[in-house]
């Protein structure tokens, strides 16, 4: 006797960050797609577990707006990243340019036997590249902020892409008929 409320089920896993997670969640469920496990991986990531009726009404269509959902959720990651990437680069060439500075005046000042001029010269040096490290975190803080307010517009643009893209998905979920 065969079972007539059989369900068969198709499944993904996916691994996403810790931070990303709750979106991931929103974006499958959007799409006919049930949590049913969420699993510490490798680092900071988890993987999730998902499942859909292989029967669903729409299916062909809601496939279609997940990638497109994927794919505008990718790229307002890249968009967040973005906002200190140069900020990022620069940081860590300046505060390098500035250590090297620092330890030129130190040099100077080590080799310096009894010449004042070395001495004095490794010593303004130092406090130079000093002055350049402490000034770094305010020059970071500054190209990421200006670059924040650039990529906000599109970040908004995109997530408001990204919410009418599962509108779309809840719609054709809630019209079960196919």
């Amino acid at each position: 006797m065969q079972d007539k409320n059989f369900i068969a089920y198709e499944y993904k896993t996916v691994t996403v960050a810790a931070k990303d997670r709750a979106r991931e969640t929103d974006i499958a469920e959007a799409f006919g797609w049930e949590a049913i496990d969420a699993s510490k991986a490798i680092g900071d990531n988890y993987a999730l577990t998902f499942r859909r009726d292989r029967k669903i009404a729409h299916r062909a269509e809601l496939t279609r707006l997940e990638k497109r959902a994927k794919d505008a959720s990718d790229t307002l990651k890249v968009l967040e990243k973005s906002k200190t990437r140069a900020a990022t680069v620069f940081g860590w060439i300046f505060g390098i340019a500035s250590t090297l500075i620092a330890g030129g005046g130190m040099s100077l000042v080590m080799q310096s036997e009894g010449v004042a001029a070395k001495m004095a010269a490794g010593i303004v040096l130092g406090i130079a590249g000093i002055a350049l490290c402490c000034v770094n975190y305010p020059i970071y803080n500054k190209i990421a902020l200006k670059k924040t307010k650039e990529v906000t517009p599109s970040i908004d643009a995109g997530e408001e892409a990204l919410a009418n893209i599962l509108e779309q998905g809840n719609d054709l979920l809630a019209h079960k008929e196919i």
